[in-house]
């Protein structure tokens, strides 16, 4: 048991809401890291997200919300968004292969965004 974290994409305009739907063909795993957790957390609650838990919910990431995580990838602010859990393991995400990880779904949620499909995350504990 642990945390699980996915990534989608699917078609652009079947997602009608920022937060909480359903759809999807797997674009990156990550496999605890409440770090991305934390920050995804915080951009569902932004959007209106209302599971306090973040526990398999949907959130929607746009060309934005991209960019924006790339930043803080980049700059190392992604540690300051950990977000603990029993089944969440402990922050990495200051490692070089974290950080090359992130920074690959990414670069491929971008790609996928410009041809045409929206992205988003969900994860499981």
């Amino acid at each position: 048991m642990g945390l699980d974290q996915f990534a989608y994409r699917i078609e652009k305009g079947i997602i009608e809401a920022d937060v909480d739907f359903v759809d999807k063909t797997e674009i990156h795993y990550w496999r605890k890291r409440p770090s991305i957790q934390g920050w995804m957390q915080e951009l569902y609650e932004s959007k209106g997200g209302e599971n306090p838990e973040f526990n398999c919910s949907n959130v929607k990431l746009d060309m934005e919300d991209l960019l924006e995580l790339q930043r803080d990838i980049v700059n190392g602010s992604l540690s300051a968004r950990f977000q603990g859990g029993f089944f969440f393991g402990s922050d990495r995400s200051t490692g070089e292969d974290e950080k090359e990880d992130d920074l690959e779904f990414v670069s491929k949620a971008i790609i996928a965004v410009t041809d045409g499909h929206e992205i988003y995350y969900s994860s499981w504990w």
